[in-house]
C-alpha cells in the first residue's frame, strides 16, 4: 500500500467518524414526564427485566419504537414503547414526544 493510499484511507476513516459523531449529537432528546422516575426494561412490557431507573428530569433519545404492553401515564394510554439504547425500552406514556403516535421508525 502506497503512502498516498494510507493517507486517503485515514482521511476517509476520520470523515466517517466525524459523520457518526455528528449524527449522535443531532439525535433528538425527549423529556420524561416531570416529577416521574422511569423504569427502563429489557423489552416492551412490565414483564421484562428491569435494567435501570431514569431520574426525574432525564431526557432520552428514541432510536425506534415498537408495540407492547398497554400502559397509562401522564401522556395518555399507549402500547408504544421507545427503544432508548440497545435492548432498553421505556413506555411512551411517560415520554413527551408531542404525539400520540409513532415519532420514530418501528424497531426491526
Amino acid at each position: 500500500m502506497a503512502v498516498e493510499e494510507v493517507r486517503e484511507t485515514e482521511a476517509a476513516d476520520a470523515s466517517a467518524g466525524a459523520e457518526a459523531a455528528a449524527a449522535v449529537a443531532a439525535q433528538t432528546l425527549y423529556s420524561i414526564a416531570p416529577g416521574y422516575s422511569l423504569n427502563v426494561r429489557s423489552g416492551p412490557g412490565t414483564q421484562y427485566r428491569l435494567i435501570r431507573t431514569l431520574a426525574p428530569g432525564s431526557r432520552v433519545p428514541i432510536f425506534c419504537q415498537r408495540p407492547g404492553e398497554t400502559i397509562s401515564g401522564p401522556y395518555g394510554t399507549t402500547k408504544i414503547w421507545d427503544n432508548i439504547e440497545v435492548g432498553e425500552y421505556v413506555s411512551d406514556a411517560y415520554v413527551h414526544t408531542g404525539s400520540d403516535g409513532y415519532v420514530a421508525s418501528r424497531c426491526a
